[in-house]
């Protein structure tokens, strides 16, 4: 069976859509407790981009570099499991960057191993992904429904915001991302179960409340979401026969007990000092597994010492050899807030008021509130089903009209209310603020 991959609906602000010159064909999408208005840019997307063999080099190893990055410092600070998908991070984050300028853009291409030109570079992640979608055409999936990597994208603003055109043109083009128009100010939280919806709907319901109540307010004015799904069958699948409950030894020394599958085949595989690394290919031979096991004693100096050159070079020693493999089935659920890891790999500016996103609406009020993350896997006898989804959620320092200024300087009346019910519940007045 084929597999199936989408690619992000072209939807652009409907109110900058006319002013551009812009053909509208309204949608409605019916989310929760709100009707969101799609409009369709004239801004394709760009289904040939002219890359360069060394530009899409440069951008897998740079990406590379990140999600080895986050991994050492979500490890360090995560007690048990660990999941994510540095991939969506990366994506739903040059989207960010594309609107970047001065130091924020300095500090996000540091951070993230951005080391193209920005044009190059969105162009390159947009090779990439349509690279993706060609891959496992005729694979089985862990299910009936066949092999499937659904990545797509979808920008989220404030329906009556001024974005640039230029930028919205960029991810249109470039990540198949347009603008759906929500009311952030007037209802935070219907927008905020529709981005949630959408995110479920394209992660097959696997990633679900990706943005938690209270993340979005009326100073929100865009989220930028990725969403990833992936769901394939080993080449070679485990017998089910063959699964056995075993010891699990953990790091303290300690042991659980856990259903262990067992095969012989021949796998992609090197020993090496202080570990072991063996290749586990999905149906096509497109996508595989990599497993990295540390030997008894090792695993933290092996975890803190992996790298982009480390992983390169364990990849370059494997060969294929007959295995005789144990391992679990495991299942993991992840969630994550960003700001503080980005921070720490370089790029806090883009966190506070000195951030500078001028790229996205021509101005300095904007800045990233939050970079929300959540992620899924499922490993068994049959394959693999992943999925994660993530959310930079874009906001103002303050209203952007300019403020009304109010001087309580005379005397005054004042009142304590429950604004639920209206009661007053205490009055007075002010006529000297220096007597008691």
């Amino acid at each position: 069976m084929k597999r199936k991959h989408k690619l992000g609906n072209l939807i652009l602000l409907a109110a900058l859509l006319s002013a551009f010159g812009c053909t509208v064909s309204p949608q409605q999408y019916h989310g929760p407790r709100a009707q969101i208005v799609l409009a369709q840019s004239d801004t394709p997307r760009a289904v040939a981009p002219l890359v360069s063999t060394d530009d899409q080099a440069q951008l897998v190893a740079g990406n590379q570099a990140f999600a080895l990055d986050l991994y050492r410092y979500l490890a360090k600070g995560t007690d048990g499991n660990l999941f994510f998908s540095p991939h969506s991070i990366s994506v739903a984050l040059a989207m960010t960057y594309a609107g970047a300028r001065g130091m924020t853009e300095a500090e996000m291409a540091e951070a993230l191993h951005f080391t193209l030109p920005q044009d190059r570079l969105h162009a390159a992640f947009n090779h990439l992904d349509l690279e993706l979608s060609q891959h496992g055409e005729e694979a089985e999936g862990k299910d009936d429904e066949g092999f499937r990597l659904n990545i797509v994208n979808a920008l989220w603003g404030q329906h009556d915001y001024t974005f640039q055109e230029t930028y919205l043109d960029a991810l249109a083009r470039n990540y198949g991302a347009g603008l759906s128009l929500v009311d952030f100010e007037a209802d935070a939280e219907a927008a905020r179960q529709a981005i949630n919806g959408w995110v479920s709907e394209q992660t097959e319901d696997r990633i679900q409340d990706l943005i938690p109540q209270g993340v979005l307010d009326n100073l929100t004015r865009l989220v930028l979401t990725n969403a990833i799904y992936f769901n394939a069958a080993w080449a070679e699948p485990f017998m089910k026969e063959a699964t056995r409950d075993g010891d699990f030894f953990l790091l303290d020394g300690g042991s659980v007990e856990a259903p262990m599958m067992r095969q012989v085949a021949a796998f992609r595989y090197a020993r090496s000092a202080g570990y072991q690394v063996i290749e586990l290919p999905y149906d096509g031979h497109e996508f595989s597994m990599i497993i990295l096991l540390p030997d008894a004693g090792k695993f933290e100096a092996v975890e803190q010492g992996l790298d982009q050159a480390q992983l390169a070079s364990m990849l370059a020693d494997l060969s294929y050899q007959q295995i005789d493999l144990t391992m679990p089935r495991f299942e993991t659920t992840a969630k994550f807030s960003l700001t503080e890891a980005l921070s720490a790999l370089g790029m806090p500016q883009a966190f506070t008021e000195e951030a500078d996103f001028s790229g996205m609406d021509g101005t300095e009020e904007l800045l990233i509130s939050d970079v929300l993350h959540q992620a899924f896997v499922s490993v068994d006898e049959v394959g693999t089903e992943a999925a994660a989804a993530t959310a930079v959620v874009i906001g103002v320092t303050s209203s952007p009209m300019e403020p009304e200024q109010v001087r309580v300087d005379r005397p005054f009346i004042f009142m304590i209310r429950d604004t639920e019910t209206g009661t007053l519940l205490f009055a007075g007045r002010t006529l000297n603020p220096a007597e008691s």
